[in-house]
């Protein structure tokens, strides 16, 4: 086995998505998994496929959509969990079962209830039933890294000649220090005497903010896949960071020598596309991606960075897929350029979806007299590709000021039909959702509300991000709309969420497994 090539597991779509607030469709997750084959991940973990009919759906679409890329789903060592996950990925071109049980006393004695040799048992026979479906099994020690080294090293050994062909050493509650975390793995591929016929893989938690360092650690003792998650996101304070696990072994290659097949430049619209639809905003000093990553406010480094930009950028952010175009886009600009400019920040649009973009980006350019790349995004990702729309604004009115109540009246499109109807409120944006509730007929709670600029400027682009929950359900709803118009940008983002609730089929609310495991 080639250590010098380093294997990118992504479990955005299984781990991220158990990040709080969090709940993504399964066009959003499509979308995702097929950015994430654009970026060059080794293995996409679709999902937890026993947790809810949801999860099933999406990564079932996702085995059968996206070719090209091993795709995971995670089951606990339970013969039905296992069952269920390969009933999802059958249809994968290269699928993998990912099974796991806890090796941890506290976690053994405490929530499992079972004795060591139980667990041993359970995870072996867990191993053996997966390997009847495909030749890909992953095992996942869970909380190994507060587990007996004896044990731990005898449960890897007993899987392996189970058939696993990955054995996955998870920090699961982050507990991990670099240097014990290097010596542990190092202790595993010493002790364990079949460990060569499997990849051994690490998954970090960033709990005391030292994941992307564990994982690195981890990698000079041997590790050859490393488990993370696009901008960190994930259970508590999240996963290694993808971004900065591969740029940090990109920029150093002088210390670890060791490549990936991740495609760089692919990273900051993944990352974009991720904070999007999850509604999770990337903080502004986030390193790679963060909107300060490449920016020098100092006069000294403003001069050094002028002058030779090695001064003080370690890699450039062309490297990352940030470009700066010389392009000024405006009301004159032609599909041409519109489609050029597109397919240079990596959007490959069919006709249909391209004459959609260029009459959005008409309507824009009257409005603004330079378009934006973060604009043209922002259209695409909103307008363009969003989920079938049930429902469509046709027109807003608000009344409102320091002596006037604020009222709120609305025609909204379904089917070719134009439904009005008006409503007062606290404030011109509570107006505008009791207005949408009764048209639509969907009565929720506004659990977050989010206005941000997409550019700069008094005519930027304004970004409205809500979460809703319908009554009567435990499920959250991300919606998001833009427009210069804030309060316009604020009536698309509630109706976004409100076409979500109509298009989920799931009927019901995700429902854990009886133990209450999420995963690793």
């Amino acid at each position: 086995m080639d250590n010098k090539r380093i294997y990118i597991f992504d479990t955005t779509l299984r781990d991220g998505e158990q990040s709080p607030g969090v709940n993504l469709n399964t066009h959003e997750k499509i979308e995702i998994g097929k950015q994430l084959q654009k970026l060059g991940v080794d293995v996409i973990e679709a999902g937890f496929p026993m947790a809810s009919t949801g999860d099933f759906e999406a990564v079932k679409a996702i085995a059968e959509k996206i070719k090209g890329v091993t795709i995971c789903g995670l089951s606990r060592a339970v013969f039905a969990d296992i069952d269920r996950a390969w009933e999802a990925l059958k249809a994968a071109e290269q699928p993998r079962i990912h099974t796991f049980i806890a090796t941890s006393d506290i976690h053994m004695v405490h929530k499992l209830r079972m004795t060591r040799q139980q667990v041993l048992e359970a995870a072996v026979a867990a191993v053996k039933h997966a390997k009847q479906y495909t030749g890909d099994v992953e095992f996942s020690a869970e909380d190994a890294s507060r587990s007996d080294l004896d044990f731990l090293c005898q449960v890897l050994e007993a899987v392996i000649t189970a058939g696993a062909t990955t054995v996955n050493i998870p920090d699961t509650v982050g507990y991990a220090t670099p240097g014990e975390f290097e010596q542990f793995i190092k202790n595993i591929i010493d002790r364990v005497p079949n460990i060569h016929k499997a990849r051994v893989s690490v998954h970090c938690h960033n709990d005391l903010g030292l994941a992307v360092a564990n994982s690195l650690a981890a990698v000079t003792s041997g590790a050859a896949q490393i488990e993370c998650t696009i901008n960190g996101i994930g259970e508590r304070a999240g996963n290694a960071s993808l971004e900065e696990v591969v740029m940090a072994l990109h920029t150093r290659k002088d210390k670890y020598n060791i490549t990936t097949g991740i495609n760089t430049v692919e990273i900051y619209r993944t990352s974009r596309l991720v904070s999007n639809l999850t509604g999770m905003k990337v903080q502004a000093n986030k390193a790679i991606v963060g909107k300060n990553a490449f920016a020098h406010e100092s006069g000294i480094h403003q001069d050094g960075v002028l002058k030779e930009r090695s001064t003080y950028e370690i890699m450039s952010p062309e490297l990352v897929g940030l470009n700066v175009s010389n392009i000024v886009l405006g009301k004159h600009s032609g599909r041409h350029a519109i489609s050029g400019r597109l397919a240079e920040l990596g959007y490959t649009l069919d006709e249909s979806e391209l004459n959609k973009a260029f009459k959005k980006f008409k309507s824009l350019a009257d409005k603004k007299k330079e378009v934006t790349d973060e604009d043209l995004i922002a259209l695409v990702e909103e307008e363009v590709r969003s989920i079938p729309a049930t429902y469509e604004l046709d027109y807003i009115h608000i009344s409102s000021g320091s002596r006037v109540i604020p009222t709120a009246t609305l025609s909204l499109k379904k089917d070719g039909k134009f439904l009005e109807d008006a409503a007062c409120g606290e404030g011109p944006v509570d107006a505008i959702y009791k207005a949408v509730e009764k048209i639509t007929g969907f009565q929720s709670t506004l659990l977050y509300y989010n206005l941000s600029a997409v550019t700069g400027g008094k005519d930027a682009l304004g970004e409205v991000t809500v979460k809703i929950q319908p009554f009567g359900s435990s499920k959250v709803y991300l919606g998001r709309g833009v427009s210069t118009d804030i309060l316009e940008a604020s009536a698309k983002a509630y109706i976004n969420a409100v076409n979500k609730v109509v298009v989920d089929t799931e009927g019901k609310t995700l429902q854990e497994n009886l133990t209450g495991e999420k995963g690793i």
